[in-house]
């Protein structure tokens, strides 16, 4: 169902006007309500395929050690998925029904895909998973690949233990579907979950902003100032729970286990094409051609950090547009929020230019070195997780006399003889530095 924009004389909805959005003032971008653990029949059948996959402990197709008994029950597992029939959709009409159905499929998908051999080209994914996958994936009009809302938006439940009333927060959130069940993949999720949970704080700072930036006088001024303050402290806190990620995420445990199952097309080591089976028999499907990993550039909290402070990424020469085309992974709500949120006539940006207010340009410029910093332990981060792994699986690959880098595993699915890529398909380094550019272009003189 189309969701219109609210009138651009209102430039950010009260969040407790912004359900249409699925923008919950408790939660955040993330899901108002513990979202759905398990389909009901007759798509259980999903279910039990993901279950199969997970208990089986089914070992990426592209690693040096795989056994042949590994080998004999991936494509045992593989055989099952395709012989299952194509089950209609027609009956998933809740939002709830949707996503879960949205994560069971791509969850198969990436376990048929990453477990197949790395000479199997092109790839092509069973009409089983393929046909309603599509059209699932038309329903919510994201593409059918796993994204950053499967696995972090819409995974999710409350520990009963700390539970106190319901909600989640970064203390009580914990993960339900995974590939490999470790606390080194939860923690990666949770990482995420937990700045979207302090994010919502910065949500409501920015409504509160922008409602004095329409009035304008010299009490707003000194109202937006101490908003931004609290904006400073949002971001330090998701930066620390950024760095978080380190106390039960082992670099090279996600690095090799973990990371290559969110490959995309984009970022497959030997850029097979994926073929969706069967999208010729529905002349209401077309051939995807968004089609790369989750990516934590699909986080709307990020971008509505960007569009707030007024960093402009569109005109990054390296990836033009990447923040943009990461928006087509979000949830639509989501991106009719964000394209509100961009709507509005005046930014903050050049509010805090043509007040010439001293006290508001400081603490302006503050709320941008936050985020700039943000990014930077992102570099941190990456550099610990990613390319630290990749130095050595290429040292360790060297010493591997005759066996090619997508056959090591210590090099799964990452370190080939072009530019390190992200699971969004993006050049890695030079996409952070960019951003990061970015971010430090909208500082404002102080002078």
């Amino acid at each position: 169902m189309d969701v219109p924009l609210l009138p651009n004389d209102w430039p950010f909805p009260d969040l407790k006007e912004a359900s249409a959005f699925d923008v919950d003032p408790r939660t955040g971008f993330m899901a108002s309500q513990p979202p759905l653990r398990r389909l009901p029949a007759p798509w259980d059948v999903w279910e039990s395929a993901l279950d199969d996959a997970v208990d089986s402990k089914l070992q990426l197709g592209d690693v040096i050690d795989i056994t042949e008994d590994e080998k004999t029950c991936s494509e045992c597992w593989r055989a099952r998925v395709r012989n299952i029939s194509v089950i209609p959709t027609v009956e998933l009409k809740t939002p709830a029904l949707l996503r879960r159905a949205h994560l069971v499929l791509t969850f198969v998908q990436h376990f048929y895909i990453q477990s197949l051999p790395p000479d199997v080209e092109p790839i092509v994914i069973p009409r089983s998973v393929a046909l309603p996958l599509l059209r699932v994936s038309k329903s919510l009009d994201i593409p059918p690949v796993l994204t950053f809302s499967d696995t972090v938006l819409y995974n999710w439940y409350i520990d009963p233990a700390k539970d106190k009333d319901g909600l989640p927060n970064p203390e009580n959130v914990r993960t339900h579907t995974m590939f490999t069940n470790t606390i080194d993949e939860e923690e990666f999720y949770l990482c995420s979950s937990r700045i979207e949970l302090r994010g919502v704080e910065a949500l409501e700072l920015m409504r509160m902003t922008m409602d004095e930036m329409f009035v304008g006088d010299h009490i707003s001024i000194r109202r937006i100032s101490a908003y931004l303050k609290g904006m400073v402290t949002v971001i330090n806190d998701c930066r620390a729970l950024l760095l978080d990620v380190k106390k039960h995420c082992r670099p090279d445990v996600y690095y090799n286990n973990v990371r290559p199952w969110f490959r995309g097309q984009d970022s497959d080591n030997r850029n097979r094409q994926w073929i969706f089976e069967g999208v010729e028999e529905d002349p209401t499907l077309r051939p995807p051609t968004e089609i790369s990993g989750p990516s934590a550039g699909q986080s709307s909290m990020v971008h509505a950090f960007d569009i707030f402070l007024g960093v402009d990424h569109s005109s990054v020469q390296f990836q033009p547009s990447f923040m943009s085309r990461m928006q087509i992974y979000m949830p639509r709500n989501h991106r009719l929020f964000l394209d509100h949120l961009k709507a509005n006539s005046r930014s903050l940006r050049s509010f805090v230019l043509t007040s010439k207010d001293e006290e508001l340009t400081k603490v302006y410029n503050q709320a941008v070195m936050a985020l700039k910093e943000f990014r930077d332990s992102h570099m941190v981060i990456t550099t610990l997780y990613v390319i630290g792994p990749a130095r050595r699986a290429a040292k360790a690959r060297e010493g591997i006399e005759g066996v090619p880098a997508y056959n090591n595993p210590s090099v799964v699915g990452t370190f080939t003889d072009g530019p390190l890529k992200g699971t969004g398909g993006t050049e890695l380094v030079q996409f952070l530095k960019d951003t990061r550019t970015r971010t430090i272009e909208a500082f404002v003189s102080e002078s």
